[in-house]
């Protein structure tokens, strides 16, 4: 596969883009394809190695700034990561999508000391996280969110429990987001993040079990049982959590998913198309039948819409403009257009897909997983629908240029 990003992406694109890509790309073979078969062999492991890899890289620390360990490399460069990592295996790119989410969030809600705390620590690979809002009863929904936290003393009791967590059996940390005021206060006011240590007593991870599809990343269960945090654990204010996961999910989780899909969608269509070319019928290959061309004409239009929505989406975000409504829009129809491009490829493919160790069959599993998290299609409708109807509400985006003006800031600051 090539490793020059293609003349289209040219507007996005720095000459340091183009050596993250070719450098990634290289990563991926070197590091990822062989543990990619790995993963698939033995689904009820957790794979730890390639996160140890691409912690190495500070890549988990993409879009911090270097005065907290991180590479300050905005956005796009985190799209380049996820997108050329997933091509080869979409469960190594989970697992660094998985983490960015909380670090984006402790970037925009984290009070300064907080981010010395732990962000270098993210950095250098010691303290992976995960963000966890999802429930098993609520599911998405935030503002059904069951897990309570009360204040006792100096210190935050939380219990409750919390599920399909990515990277739950890595995670060092989790920022839990639970509900801290009683019944008739509105969601925006009712709900704060805390910074939960993977070592607190009464806190406990449920053992792996393998998904559908991306073998090796954990999404798993957390239980509280009256978790001990002190005030210093709170990120944001008081009252604040529904903004912590609103902004980390537009930010961060949904232009992630779109990179994962996108990783996917490529391998996709290089996978059919490397069949369709060297499988022979009649006096030529099957690529050269017109029925089939028509099917991968419809992958390829739709690879190079998703390839182009998705690296457009984050170069406005890297921008400082507002693209709440974009970001949204590259993973909702990323993962549909990846999702069809999947199933016409295993119709291609014919008996030959249903074979366990063919690579489609793989494919077509790990993009089921872009669809739920940071909101279903359902959800990306209902806010496109906001966009169109022009309705009032926060633009992220555009908080992000202002790097969270309600976070306190460096204290040593003339």
């Amino acid at each position: 596969m090539s490793t020059t990003p293609p003349p289209a992406l040219r507007p996005y694109l720095t000459a340091r883009h183009d050596l993250l890509w070719q450098e990634t790309d290289a990563f991926a073979a070197e590091h990822v394809a062989a543990r990619a078969a790995r993963m698939e062999a033995a689904p009820g492991r957790v794979e730890r190695k390639v996160a140890d890899s691409m912690a190495a890289r500070g890549w988990f620390t993409v879009t911090v700034p270097a005065a907290f360990g991180g590479l300050g490399a905005g956005h796009v460069a985190k799209t380049i990561l996820i997108h050329r990592i997933a091509r080869v295996s979409a469960a190594a790119a989970a697992i660094l999508q998985a983490t960015l989410i909380p670090v984006g969030a402790l970037l925009h809600f984290a009070t300064y000391e907080q981010k010395r705390r732990w962000l270098p620590q993210v950095s250098d690979g010691s303290l992976l996280l995960s963000i966890a809002v999802t429930e098993p009863r609520a599911g998405g929904h935030i503002g059904g969110i069951e897990t309570v936290a009360e204040r006792v003393g100096s210190e935050w009791v939380i219990t409750g429990s919390k599920s399909h967590i990515g990277n739950s059996h890595l995670a060092g940390g989790h920022l839990v987001v639970a509900r801290t005021a009683g019944v008739g206060v509105s969601t925006s006011q009712a709900l704060t993040a805390f910074m939960v240590e993977s070592g607190r007593r009464g806190l406990s991870v449920s053992d792996h079990r393998a998904g559908l599809g991306l073998h090796g990343f954990s999404a798993g269960r957390l239980d509280l049982d009256h978790v001990r945090v002190p005030e210093d654990n709170v990120v944001g204010e008081v009252g604040q959590g529904l903004a912590v996961a609103q902004s980390s999910s537009i930010l961060y989780g949904r232009p992630n998913l779109a990179a994962v899909s996108l990783g996917i969608h490529e391998a996709v269509v290089d996978t059919t198309t490397a069949r369709l070319k060297t499988r022979p019928r009649y006096r030529g290959t099957l690529s050269d039948l017109p029925v089939l061309r028509d099917r991968i004409g419809g992958m390829e239009a739709r690879l190079r819409a998703g390839r182009i929505l998705t690296y457009q989406a984050v170069h406005l975000l890297d921008q400082g403009l507002p693209c709440d409504a974009d970001l949204i829009n590259a993973k909702y129809l990323g993962h549909q257009w990846a999702t069809q491009s999947a199933q016409d490829a295993m119709e291609l493919h014919g008996a030959h897909a249903l074979d366990r160790d063919y690579v489609l069959q793989r494919l077509w599993r790990d993009v089921q997983h872009t669809y739920p998290p940071a909101g279903t299609g359902e959800v990306q409708r209902i806010r496109l629908a906001d966009a169109a109807f022009d309705e009032d509400h926060i633009q992220w985006s555009e908080r992000l240029a202002a790097e969270a003006a309600w976070a306190r800031p460096d204290p040593t600051a003339a």
